[in-house]
């Protein structure tokens, strides 16, 4: 039997947040990846670098949690881009899913379909949920060399807001100007 402690170590992850999987940390490399984002068009993390990126994991496209996170976002666009950063949406849907729920939300940044091989960006990252085959609901903000300079796990059913994201954004850009 398993004390309390072997538990509570098996749940904590990364920088932040609770569950079974093991969020990547706040000074590792983000994993580089390359993912659909319309049937035709392919969007890698290396070439958004230069810039701060913004990923948002979640579980599923028409989801009222995720609607209302992505709907957020979309809401504070002008935010991320005083920082300069770009957002990007990734969960393990297919892009013709993310093309009717983007245009249904009228989202203006890009949703990255981690769909075949399913949630392998999701694994990479450390929050893909293999009892249902989703990823957790996630944020990484990751500076312009490609480095994370935060990272955040909400329990699936919690809109994680934007503060989080924010100042992150802030302390890249102070750190940027000290």
């Amino acid at each position: 039997m398993n004390s309390f402690k072997d538990n509570l170590a098996t749940i904590t992850r990364g920088s932040s947040g609770i569950g079974r999987n093991r969020i990547l940390p706040a000074g590792r490399a983000a994993p580089q990846f390359s993912l659909h984002v319309t049937p035709d068009q392919n969007l890698s993390l290396k070439e958004l670098l230069g810039k701060p990126v913004i990923l948002a994991f979640y579980p599923a496209d028409w989801s009222p949690v995720c609607g209302d996170q992505m709907a957020l976002y979309n809401e504070i666009l002008p935010e991320f881009a005083n920082y300069g950063a770009a957002l990007v949406g990734i969960s393990v849907d297919g892009v013709w899913c993310h093309a009717a729920f983007a245009a249904a939300r009228h989202l203006h940044f890009p949703l990255a379909a981690d769909f075949e091989p399913k949630g392998n960006v999701a694994r990479l990252y450390g929050v893909y949920r293999e009892e249902d085959g989703t990823s957790e609901r996630a944020l990484f903000v990751i500076d312009q060399n490609g480095i994370i300079a935060w990272s955040y796990l909400s329990p699936v059913a919690v809109n994680p807001g934007a503060d989080g994201i924010l100042e992150a954004l802030d302390k890249l850009t102070t750190k940027g100007t000290a």
